[in-house]
């Protein structure tokens, strides 16, 4: 079953954040300030990456949708961060509404549209377990009842830590959060043009069953200075350093290391 992974890398769209600007102009000016766009570097080389290079599952593809407009020293970064992994596809696309042009990119990626397949969201500043597609691939294996029958059903996994990483390295907490999207997918029957982006994350059990996995912390969502959801950027969640044995955790589970933390988020 072929499995797309989806990322808006600032990517100026009409809609689709939580943070409203008033024109376009304005949009980029905001996603492009150079403060912005090195704390999404940052991290997206620490967070993001390292766990889609170390998948045990390599057969899926991951889209990187940016602007058109992405100032040339950004868009050359970011093909440099991903030189090397045959799963990722840079899309470079004009302003368009958000929901709209994800869907096109995700339709258009179906090598064939009369197949079932699986999908997922992928934020630039957040993590998923290493064996993420893996577990995809056991969820459709186990929901096949529920794939025969639905033209949609999502797959959920609510268990996950809320992270901060810095100079200081990461402090974090291990919680419980359903629907959150990320560790999240959703199964789209062969010859259905729905996708992923058709529905809210948090309200997609409204409109499909949803298959729930918590067994095992499979995401790691990141707050910092720029997260689009106030209630992420706001967060009053407690968050600890890492105890020696959630660092060797975040290694094996996200291929997340610490000290490469440390150092990315010191340079000057």
């Amino acid at each position: 079953m072929q499995i797309l992974g989806l990322c808006r890398f600032s990517y100026p769209a009409h809609g689709g954040f939580q943070i409203e600007h008033e024109t376009i102009e304005d949009r980029r000016s905001y996603l492009y300030q150079p403060d912005r766009l090195e704390e999404r570097f940052r991290l997206f080389e620490t967070t993001s990456l390292p766990c889609i290079k170390e998948q045990t599952d390599e057969d899926f593809q991951f889209l990187i949708v940016i602007g058109t407009c992405l100032p040339n020293p950004a868009r050359e970064r970011l093909y440099d961060l991903t030189a090397g992994m045959p799963q990722v596809q840079i899309i470079a696309r004009e302003p368009k509404r958000h929901r709209r042009v994800m869907k096109e990119i995700l339709n258009s990626a179906r090598t064939k549209p009369d197949a079932p397949c699986i999908q997922f969201r992928h934020d630039d500043d957040d993590a998923v377990s290493v064996d993420f597609v893996e577990r995809l691939r056991i969820a459709a294996d186990e929901g096949q009842g529920l794939m025969r029958n639905h033209r949609t059903v999502a797959i959920d996994y609510n268990q996950g830590f809320l992270a901060r990483f810095g100079a200081d390295g990461i402090k974090a907490a291990q919680v419980y959060q359903p629907l959150l999207g990320v560790g999240f997918a959703m199964y789209s029957a062969g010859g259905s043009d729905l996708t992923i982006m058709n529905f809210a994350h948090h309200r997609i059990g409204n409109f499909m069953p949803v298959i729930s996995y918590p067994d095992a912390p499979m995401w790691v969502r990141t707050l910092n200075q720029f997260n689009d959801s106030p209630h992420a950027r706001n967060s009053k969640t407690e968050l600890s350093p890492l105890t020696s044995e959630q660092e060797g955790e975040f290694i094996a589970r996200f291929a997340i290391d610490q000290d490469a933390v440390r150092r990315i988020h010191s340079a000057d």
